[in-house]
């Protein structure tokens, strides 16, 4: 029975665009694909990671087949009708694996291309220790209440994260959250981060204090809010 890459380690899979890619977005491979999984990418940058990992994807096939041929010419076999068959099978699977990963690498090319040529966006807004660990929790969904007896706002987290309702104004004041105001408050307004909240999330922390601003992440502008998990 012929083997299939499926097993095949993906992630290490290395491609001819790794270096252009990481060069353009400022960022390796690894903290591309760990950004999209958190729901931090969208638009161009999420388009281009998407299509980066079915080049993997592709570029895996590839050598599974490549190594499988040089095994089957190895000697390793007896050379009968049987062994030829399937070198000439594993010949042709590994020209659709080429044509497939051609075809990959030129989805990556386009979806490069426009980022490439894109001036970078503004540095993300300074945010200390607090606010950034009050925009983390809203990632995971948050809701503005009003108390009916004592009609006291307090803010919501999954993760019982404290926000209070003077940091949620600051933070709105700051354009980094959006809070639904479409819902009454005693049922709970729902809040988002707005584009430079998503930001300030995907922005490298620095080693240095709280509070002092992280270097610009070229990509980050186009990151989107969802929640976590």
């Amino acid at each position: 029975m012929t083997a299939t890459p499926a097993s095949a380690p993906v992630r290490k899979t290395l491609t001819v665009l790794d270096h252009r890619i990481e060069a353009a977005v400022g960022r390796t491979i690894d903290q591309l694909w760990q950004h999209r999984d958190r729901g931090l990418l969208d638009g161009p940058y999420g388009a281009l990671v998407d299509a980066h990992r079915d080049l993997v994807k592709a570029e895996t096939a590839v050598t599974f087949y490549r190594v499988l041929l040089a095994r089957l010419v190895s000697g390793e076999f007896p050379v009968d009708l049987a062994l030829l068959a399937r070198i000439d099978r594993t010949v042709d699977q590994l020209a659709g694996a080429v044509g497939e990963r051609d075809a990959q690498k030129a989805m990556v090319q386009a979806a490069l291309e426009p980022i490439e040529t894109v001036a970078p966006p503004r540095p993300p807004k300074q945010v200390s220790a607090s606010d950034f660990a009050a925009l983390l929790a809203v990632t995971q969904g948050a809701k503005l209440h009003e108390h009916l007896v004592t009609q006291r706002l307090a803010v919501a987290t999954p993760s019982r994260t404290r926000i209070s309702y003077h940091q949620l104004q600051r933070l709105e004041k700051a354009g980094l959250v959006h809070r639904d105001t479409s819902h009454p408050v005693h049922a709970g307004q729902p809040i988002t981060l707005t584009d430079a909240g998503r930001a300030v999330l995907a922005a490298p922390r620095p080693a240095g204090p709280p509070g002092t601003t992280p270097p610009p992440a070229p990509w980050a502008s186009t990151a989107l809010a969802r929640p976590r998990r």
